[in-house]
């Protein structure tokens, strides 16, 4: 009886305005049974007919042969395909084939991701191969992984996409500027995935759709099914392998949307660079006058709030290259941290949340779905994801000119470091190099105290080449079009974490606008000794000047000193593995 039930409840929703509802309801008949059951019999039997679901199917599978044959010349033999598939599809799919789908009160789906809630870069992999082999920086962040085993997870991942009744193919674009994109392929057995693809890629038009022809790059995502731990090279059930010679990804084992985002941008930066073209981890915006501004900087640093500006037109929030023409972003969408998401913080972000967003392992009520924001309960990594014209003021196309400035964004746990000052370029490189962070107590196990953390170029989980590469495509590109650079500390003031407290979003907010209108350029500038930063004595906006110089707002002297020598051994000691490649002026620029 209840699954009889729950096939008609569809039907007496919409019966509900009928004729014949209204007279069951409201005449005297209503009292005589046996003619309710008929109603309710004739109901049930006319169920299976009526359900929107199979005529929709049945639809798809006539219109879809293309998109199946296009599935089976890779060994892939499943019978429903859907080929950038709407939006609304998708839900659809969602909503009736994955746990945990639910459209919230904003429109938004929510979506989640199961185990594994972020990504996982130690179970990375590439393919060493002879056509590729000398291009790596071949270590921890880019192990070496045989064409065999490639090979094998390649297989294993196409026998479990043979095993699922439906899968989800998205056709997209990587890079904004039509000289230098390519096409990429995904294939996945999850709606959630091809909804999250749809808004990460540039979303082809139709007739480029029509005129696609083969991608540069597929990616099989097969991560509801895990690696084999016994396989030569895998170290556990997740695997993510990237092949540059046969233009191929496979995930396995992770059902994390993120890991094809960011694989897209390992392929990006190791083709780009290629042409003498700078890919990096970074947002950007443009202001009115076409002044563009790149924000270098790691997870939970700030690069996508302070991107989004209402005064200025974002070019997107994560993944930008840089040529001789000037800057394109590499994405279709946004991919913003969601904890803690407020209007008053993040408006843009906020009003972005509707129809056609992904939120990806947020907290909500069922019953009025609305989403609770501050609930880490399943991950501190909550994420949404968004096309990028969901932004009033994003440029499209995503294409801009050269930089006139640029922010390399650190969120200094350890309370030392200015919240403001100007690099020269080899402080620029220096610091670029050495991608500087911290993580607080409390954000991993184990994680007790402020923690350094370094990863070169601000990206080193994606980076394919020697970080110097990626270096010397910067310092050419800074020199030859007169760029200024600035270290901006969005961490914390007043004493390291759990004794200070983090910087205002106010003040920071108001020293990019003072970067952006040319103010900060005019100030007096001072010396901050041992890191031998230049720090403006004012800015204008910034509630307290006292803040600006990191030592006047610590009431223990002796700790910020030993705190901040403590800190300078850290950049010291990382730097050691970069020292054989750089010029001596990039040597000099390490604190004393």
């Amino acid at each position: 009886m209840a699954a009889h039930m729950g096939a008609l409840r569809p039907l007496l929703r919409r019966a509900a305005s009928s004729r014949l509802f209204r007279q069951i309801h409201s005449s005297p008949v209503c009292a005589d049974k046996a003619k309710v059951r008929d109603v309710v019999e004739q109901a049930l039997r006319t169920a299976p007919a009526s359900y929107p679901r199979e005529f929709a199917q049945n639809r798809m599978m006539e219109e879809d042969d293309a998109d199946i044959k296009m599935l089976a010349d890779l060994g892939i033999n499943t019978k429903v395909v859907q080929h950038n598939a709407s939006p609304g599809t998708l839900y659809n799919e969602a909503l009736h084939y994955e746990r945990g789908s639910e459209i919230l009160s904003t429109g938004a789906l929510a979506a989640f991701s199961g185990q594994k809630t972020g990504r996982s870069p130690g179970d990375k992999r590439i393919v060493d191969e002879p056509s590729t082999s000398a291009d790596v920086w071949w270590g921890p962040v880019n192990i070496k992984l045989s064409p065999n085993t490639f090979k094998i997870n390649r297989e294993r991942a196409i026998d479990y996409l043979n095993t699922r009744e439906r899968l989800y193919v998205f056709d997209g674009f990587a890079g904004w500027d039509p000289n230098y994109r390519y096409k990429v392929r995904v294939i996945t057995s999850r709606a959630y995935h091809a909804l999250f693809m749809h808004n990460m890629l540039i979303r082809p038009t139709a007739e480029e759709l029509a005129n696609f022809g083969e991608p540069d790059y597929t990616i099989y995502n097969a991560g509801a099914f895990p690696a084999n731990r016994a396989t030569e090279g895998m170290t556990s059930g997740t695997s993510v392998s990237l092949n540059f010679a046969s233009g191929e990804v496979v995930i396995l084992g992770t059902e994390y949307a993120g890991e094809m985002k960011k694989g897209v941008f390992t392929i990006m930066n190791y083709l780009l660079p290629k042409k003498n073209i700078l890919s990096m981890h970074a947002s950007a915006n443009e202001g009115r006058n076409g002044d563009v501004t790149i924000f270098f900087g790691l997870s939970g640093t700030g690069k996508t709030t302070l991107s989004a500006d209402p005064e200025r037109a974002l070019i997107g929030d994560d993944e930008h290259a840089w040529t001789d023409d000037g800057v394109f972003n590499i994405e279709g969408g946004c991919y913003a941290k969601a904890i803690g998401l407020t209007r008053e913080k993040e408006p843009e972000i906020w009003d972005a949340i509707r129809f056609g967003t992904l939120l990806e392992n947020v907290v909500f009520d069922r019953r009025s779905g609305k989403v609770d924001y501050d609930d880490n309960s399943l991950t501190e990594n909550t994420r949404v994801s968004y096309p990028l014209e969901y932004i009033p003021n994003a440029k499209l196309p995503a294409v801009a000119g050269h930089p006139s400035n640029i922010v390399m964004l650190t969120c200094d746990a350890f309370g030392v470091l200015p919240p403001v000052s100007k690099l020269t370029p080899s402080q620029a490189m220096y610091h670029f190099i050495s991608g500087y962070t911290a993580k607080v107590a409390g954000t991993e196990m184990g994680v007790t105290e402020p923690t350094a953390t370094f990863s070169a170029c601000f990206g080193a989980p994606f980076m394919v080449w020697h970080p110097a590469k990626y270096a010397e495509l910067l310092a050419e590109k800074m020199a030859k079009y007169n760029v200024d650079v600035y270290l901006i500390n969005t961490g914390w003031t007043g004493g390291s974490h759990g004794e200070g407290h983090r910087m205002s979003l106010k003040d920071t907010r108001a020293i990019i606008d003072a970067i952006h209108s040319g103010e900060l350029s005019r100030v007096e500038y001072e010396n901050f000794p041992r890191f031998n930063l230049q720090v403006p004595k004012s800015c204008p906006g910034v509630s307290d000047p006292k803040i600006l110089m990191p030592n006047k707002t610590w009431s223990d002297q002796a700790a910020f000193e030993e705190t901040a020598k403590k800190l300078a051994e850290l950049f010291k000691e990382n730097f050691n593995k970069f020292s054989d490649g750089c010029s001596e002026d990039i040597l000099a620029a390490s604190p004393e």
